[in-house]
């Protein structure tokens, strides 16, 4: 199974032009994935540098026909008809089980900009089994919210390995049609823009053991390369942000998933952030 990460900043490259087809073009070349994770995808948002009020998330859909397009919302504001909406999004052309949008934490921290965060969950039928695919995108200024956002995350995950290994599976009884079970796998991967580097506390924080050993999260390039640093995924070739790289851009795995290959693209300028493509064994 094939997955590629990236933050494609609403398809705004290093040169200020927003350009979703040259993203997908991008996408295609580097390989045939089997599922697509994207962050900052926007919707009526022409106040984002470069960006007019196109519906992303449509035009993303139909750039990459035979997919299953999933939307995950974090930011839905303004009045009428038409709203800005900003969030991630999950394509795939595995069959999808069940989908969840999960807000994730947002405690106060006057001090700090900050916008609501969210992760989009998908569990899809890989080839070895049933899978559970999360993407997210969390806070950027405030370490207080990007901690809760992480220990967030690792919590989810928990309590979804605790319902596949402890929650009923078999058919409702007298219950109606909503109550019907579908897959609860350990089995996961969390990708997405995690806004911390590799040596901040969130990083372990999101691996911490669980408890009765359900199979906790692991950082994949970790895995595959051991103590090489981490390829930077961010500020490579635009420094208006930070004046160094570095890797933000994360894909763990719950432990035991053969994990054969995590690379990251350093060549693309079609966004700020460069490309994370993992392949499982």
């Amino acid at each position: 199974m094939r997955l590629i990460t990236w933050n494609i900043q609403w398809g705004r490259g290093v040169d200020g032009r927003v350009d979703l087809p040259r993203v997908a073009s991008h996408v295609r070349a580097l390989g045939d994935f089997d599922v697509m994770c994207f962050q900052e995808v926007a919707d009526n948002y022409p106040d984002l540098g470069g960006n007019d009020d196109a519906n992303q998330f449509a035009i993303l859909a139909a750039l990459f026909p035979g997919y299953a397009a999933l939307e995950g919302i974090a930011l839905d504001v303004g009045g009428g008809t038409k709203r800005k909406r900003f969030g991630n999004m999950i394509l795939t052309r595995l069959p999808v089980h069940s989908v969840r949008r999960h807000a994730l934490p947002w405690p106060a921290d006057p001090q700090m900009d900050s916008m609501p965060r969210m992760a989009i969950e998908a569990v899809v039928q890989a080839p070895f089994g049933p899978l559970r695919v999360t993407t997210t995108h969390l806070e950027y200024y405030s370490d207080v919210q990007r901690m809760a956002q992480a220990r967030w995350l690792r919590e989810m995950h928990a309590e979804a390995c605790e319902r596949a290994l402890h929650g009923k599976n078999v058919p409702p009884g007298d219950s109606n049609a909503t109550f019907k079970p579908t897959p609860q796998p350990t089995a996961a991967i969390l990708t997405g823009d995690f806004n911390f580097p590799p040596e901040a506390p969130e990083h372990p924080a999101i691996q911490e053991p669980l408890a009765g050993g359900a199979p906790r999260y692991r950082d994949a390039w970790r895995l595959v390369h051991g103590d090489r640093p981490h390829d930077p995924t961010f500020c490579l070739h635009d420094h208006s942000w930070k004046p160094t790289p570095y890797c933000c851009d994360f894909v763990f795995v719950s432990e035991g998933l053969a994990v054969h290959s995590i690379k990251i693209d350093g060549a693309t300028q079609a966004s700020d952030h460069q490309p994370v493509m993992l392949d499982i064994a």
